[in-house]
């Protein structure tokens, strides 16, 4: 069951429906929600932003940025990054050492899409769970299973837990405080501190109608990307106790991570987050355009927020006749992925399934065969 759209805890709402319809020969861009550009609130915010020096004494506007982040997850302290995968891996280096081991549900970021950098810089090695609890979600017995400490002093020993919420690569599907909580609570009694992935926690809180830090309950760090469906140009915020922001910025220092007059980017984030609400209608242009492909053939998985994965045969063939027609795709996880975001609208939409529609299954596969549904399937 796809969760409700809208949420109770932000009023700003959004601009779905006004932007554009694609020129002629202007392509439609569902790659990513990353794609996204800064708005002219932001570009404004960002130009008349007080700063001062981060690394060397502190800059007001990325301090507010940061006290805001933390109060909206429920942590103590927080502190900016340049990129997510740095925010992780921050995380990661301050809980990992040398012959330990992490675990992770399948196909998590940490473990697919940050070159390795748990294991080849944070020391950590990998355990992939199976989501055994729904795409994207493991349940407390997994962990509790691959939490077991044999003894043996050849043996890697777990100390982490890595969550993902929305997770990416099982097509933005969303975890449930109660869920989470249960998960969590059971890494906790097996002595495993609890990382949670959140770059797109904003999407997975307006989807579930609940506020952020209902989300983030048990874990001992957080982190969240403002530059993906949010649309700032840049920045993660990864969260935790005082102790660990501390140390955290000696980290975000050793990877080159520091900034100095970063409040001009912090600004983007602060007008980023008055418009998390705005979300739901990505989620709701998402659902739109699993109906059409599903409509027109496609081997559609029900979006859950703003990420669409196809089934197709082949999916570089896939994303390159989707381009010659005017439509740009992406891949993950061996699918065809289309991401809703803040400058696509209803217009793009109606433009990409009309492009698609002409394309038509049969040019990327056979029909009723892998990736695709048979056309006496369809409306069934």
């Amino acid at each position: 069951m796809r969760p409700s759209p809208r949420s109770r805890w932000s009023s700003r709402g959004g601009t779905r429906g006004t932007a554009a319809a694609p020129a002629p020969g202007e392509p439609v861009d569902l790659r990513s929600d990353t794609v996204t550009l800064p708005t002219e609130a932001m570009r404004r915010a960002m130009a008349e932003a007080e700063v001062g020096d981060d690394v060397l004494d502190g800059d007001p506007t990325m301090r507010e940025l940061e006290e805001r982040v933390a109060g909206l997850l429920g942590a103590a302290d927080a502190l900016w990054t340049p990129t997510g995968s740095m925010a992780n891996l921050i995380a990661l280096m301050s809980r990992l050492g040398r012959g330990e081991a992490f675990l992770a549900p399948q196909g998590a970021h940490v473990l697919d899409f940050e070159l390795g950098t748990a294991a080849w810089l944070a020391g950590g090695m990998p355990r992939p769970l199976p989501h055994d609890a729904g795409p994207g979600k493991v349940t407390a017995a997994a962990v509790r299973r691959a939490a077991v400490d044999d003894g043996s002093y050849a043996a890697l020993r777990p100390v982490l837990l890595c969550l993902e919420n929305t997770h990416n690569s099982a097509g933005g599907t969303v975890t449930a405080p109660e869920e989470h909580a249960a998960v969590a609570a059971a890494a906790r009694a097996a002595r495993l501190s609890v990382h949670l992935d959140g770059a797109r926690l904003w999407n997975a809180a307006v989807a579930l109608g609940v506020p952020p830090g209902a989300l983030t309950v048990g874990a001992d760090t957080v982190a969240v990307c403002l530059s993906k469906g949010l649309g700032a140009p840049a920045g993660s915020v990864v969260a935790g106790s005082a102790e660990f922001v501390e140390h955290a910025r000696r980290l975000r220092k050793m990877l080159g991570g520091g900034v100095r007059q970063g409040g001009v980017l912090a600004a983007a984030g602060l007008v980023a987050l008055e418009e998390i609400d705005r979300l739901a209608e990505d989620h709701d242009l998402a659902t739109r355009l699993a109906a059409g492909l599903r409509e027109r053939g496609w081997r559609v998985r029900e979006p859950q927020t703003n990420i669409v994965l196809v089934d197709v045969a082949d999916v570089r063939g896939t994303i390159a006749t989707f381009a010659e027609a005017g439509v740009r795709a992406g891949a993950i996880a061996g699918k065809l992925r289309l991401m809703t975001h803040r400058d696509v609208g209803d217009k793009h939409i109606k433009a990409a399934l009309d492009r698609i529609g002409e394309v038509g299954p049969a040019s990327t596969g056979s029909p009723g065969g892998p990736g695709m549904l048979p056309r006496t399937a369809l409306g069934n």
